[in-house]
């Protein structure tokens, strides 16, 4: 029978994808308990509905924090139930809320600060602030976990967000963040690939030196609880193939658990590709202060927002 040019197959794109990783650090982090955490100036549908669903689910005790007025007017416009959030009332001002948002973190009201509607860099301001406390021994750096589809284990990345062009110690610290919270999320012994251009050491590309300094760090215990290996370049760190047809032995290539990468720049094109061109979905983390700190973008999703919050649970 000839085909009706004019039918029209109707396609669901709302059915929920599978995230069999990110729905593991769900299931991992409800078995801990919720937990407090600070949301800071959540005053729009979207920061209060991922604090809200993330209540729904188990995973955390929201302290709204920001001006009462805005905060229950946002919710209402959105058809929110505040019942199970409590209201810490603050001016009408992004940094005054992220400071007191902070401040009960310090205090031990929170165990974790989350983003709400205000910029990133009003958020980390307050929380790196002397008087709010909350610097840790490390430098802070953000992971991504990642969930890509066929990929048979969360992927982490670090860092995307925060440290734009880290020196050799920055990147230490980098690396332990992200160890640790792999350790945080059961991956037993990290594997970490520092990437760069090429596999091979070449003193015109600064991030090949660093990464076999980092290399090096590792086999001394300045890194510790992972196993670290660079320089790779991107085919060799993610393809076992690739890695052996240029020679290249290594406990690390081909089966990374984290990517450590040598600029934001990078990071961020990196992560944006697997999200917008290989349906990744992805949590993440500011870690290396007191508390870890749910850092999302207004483009991330509820879920995404959601999964960063058990990220928080398991490593608070």
């Amino acid at each position: 029978m000839a085909s009706n040019p004019n039918l029209t197959v109707a396609v669901d794109n709302t059915a929920p994808k599978p995230r069999p990783h990110l729905d593991q650090l769900l299931d991992k982090a409800r078995a801990k308990g919720a937990i407090p955490v600070a949301v800071a100036y959540p005053c729009d549908a979207g920061s209060l509905q991922a604090a809200l669903q993330a209540a729904d689910a188990g995973l955390i005790k929201p302290l709204l924090v920001g001006p009462k007025e805005r905060i229950e007017a946002a919710a209402a416009q959105a058809g929110l139930d505040l019942s199970k959030a409590e209201i810490r009332a603050t001016a009408d001002d992004p940094r005054a809320a992220a400071s007191q948002a902070a401040a009960l973190c310090r205090d031990g009201a929170a165990k974790a600060l989350m983003k709400g509607s205000l910029h990133s860099d009003e958020l980390l301001g307050a929380a790196v602030a002397k008087e709010a406390g909350l610097r840790g021994g490390r430098r802070a750096s953000h992971v991504f976990v990642m969930d890509l589809p066929g990929y048979e284990r969360p992927l982490l990345m670090t860092d995307c967000v925060v440290n734009i062009f880290p020196d050799l110690m920055a990147k230490r610290d980098i690396a332990q963040n992200a160890i640790d919270l792999a350790k945080a999320i059961g991956i037993q012994t990290p594997r970490v690939a520092v990437l760069s251009a090429v596999e091979t050491v070449n003193p015109a590309i600064p991030g090949t030196v660093d990464a076999a300094a980092l290399s090096k760090m590792a086999d001394r215990g300045q890194i510790t609880g992972g196993i670290v290996d660079g320089p790779l370049a991107y085919d060799n760190a993610i393809s076992l193939r690739s890695a052996q047809n240029k020679g290249i032995t290594s406990d690390v290539a081909g089966h990374p658990d984290v990517l450590l990468v040598p600029s934001l720049e990078a990071g961020n094109m990196i992560y944006k590709q697997l999200v917008y061109m290989a349906d990744a979905e992805c949590a993440g983390l500011v870690l290396g202060m007191r508390v870890p700190i749910v850092l999302t973008s207004r483009s991330d999703s509820v879920e995404a927002r959601i999964a960063s919050c058990a990220l928080a649970v398991l490593a608070a």
